[in-house]
């Protein structure tokens, strides 16, 4: 086994123990007493088994809690998850904080739902284990959890539906700012909050990825947080560039600090010297894309994010699927979907844009 070979075998053993740390406590009500906790497999799967010819149920309530409401990502996604619920006869609903970094409110949401009563939740998780005591008391009270975007413990769910491989999407935006950079110079990260799961799981996945023999040559100077705020993550491309003045390119894993970045970029004398690359929507990044800002950047169709949260979720409320791997499903039009180890549902690889095809793409 090659050094490269084994470095990303035991990064995708660390993420997945990444995933199992951290908890805090908050309360919950119960709505009935024999409902099912959560599974003795530690993966948050209800036990039971599934039945994938199960009918699907209909006139049930889910709830969406994304990471910040208002966010034009988490907007997008959640309308996915609304048109999913509409087309299978269920109600949707929303509700959230205007922080992204909330951990307290998001924990007070969760409670306020189990105490509605509602049949399922959507939630995308500011911190690992913040949440884990409320969302297993939501379990214990009958309610299926998904989590989408961000997870938390696995146990504290009964599936996550990720954007794609974790691996996949740290290692790729590696790969795209290096090719911009051919492969010299020194690169910094601008994440969201820092405690954000997933940016944390991506981010490993990136430093391993920079272990790499051919990327001997680039250096990773600073992790920077911008917290999912716009001025504060323009904020933080400034002192990145003011703190290291031969920086050669910016990673930012989130579409909030990408736009903010590339806003700062544009307008300094840093723009196409600096190279930035991360995950953005084609409707913030369009224009920087074309005034030569930004060479190309990466993500799913957060729709369809939100779609596969609310179609999983129903699925597993119908006890078509319980979350344990190896499962499958129907997901409508989008096809069959597998559940994979520790109740990951992959909605499968990440899309590159480009000047060449980002007029195709309005999201």
């Amino acid at each position: 086994m090659s050094r490269a070979t084994l470095h990303r075998a035991c990064c995708a053993v660390a993420a997945a123990t990444t995933l199992a740390l951290g908890a805090t406590a908050c309360g919950g009500t119960t709505k009935d007493d024999t409902a099912k906790d959560s599974g003795s497999d530690g993966s948050g799967a209800a036990a039971g088994k599934a039945d994938p010819n199960a009918a699907t149920k209909k006139d049930l309530t889910v709830a969406f809690l994304p990471k910040q409401v208002n966010n034009p990502y988490f907007t997008t996604a959640d309308k996915g998850g609304e048109k999913a619920l509409k087309e299978l006869g269920s109600t949707y609903k929303e509700t959230g904080s205007n922080s992204a970094t909330d951990t307290s409110g998001q924990v007070s949401y969760v409670n306020t739902l189990t105490q509605q009563q509602v049949d399922a939740m959507a939630v995308s998780a500011q911190d690992p284990g913040a949440l884990c005591t409320a969302l297993k008391q939501a379990m214990k009270n009958g309610i299926n959890v998904v989590t989408y975007d961000s997870d938390t413990k696995p146990e504290c769910r009964n599936a996550f539906v990720s954007q794609a491989s974790a691996e996949d999407l740290g290692r790729t935006q590696v790969q795209l700012l290096a090719k911009q950079l051919d492969y010299k110079g020194d690169i910094a990260i601008l994440s969201a909050a820092q405690t954000a799961t997933n940016q944390n799981t991506w981010i490993d996945f990136m430093k391993d990825e920079l272990k790499d023999p051919e990327y001997k040559d680039m250096k990773l100077v600073k992790v920077a947080y911008g917290n999912d705020d716009a001025q504060a993550s323009f904020q933080q491309t400034q002192g990145l560039l003011q703190e290291h003045p031969k920086l050669a390119g910016i990673i930012s894993p989130t579409t909030v600090g990408i736009k903010a970045a590339a806003q700062y970029l544009s307008g300094s004398k840093y723009k196409g010297k600096v190279a930035l690359t991360g995950l953005g929507t084609p409707n913030d990044m369009r224009k920087y894309v074309k005034n030569g800002t930004v060479d190309a950047f990466e993500l799913w169709d957060p729709a369809k994010l939100g779609e596969l949260a609310a179609r999983t979720a129903v699925a597993l409320k119908s006890g078509q699927i319980t979350g344990k791997a190896g499962e499958t499903f129907k997901a409508g039009a989008m096809g069959s979907f597998t559940v994979g180890e520790n109740g990951v549902i992959n909605l499968g690889k990440p899309t590159v844009f480009d000047r060449k095809n980002i007029d195709r793409f309005d999201f």
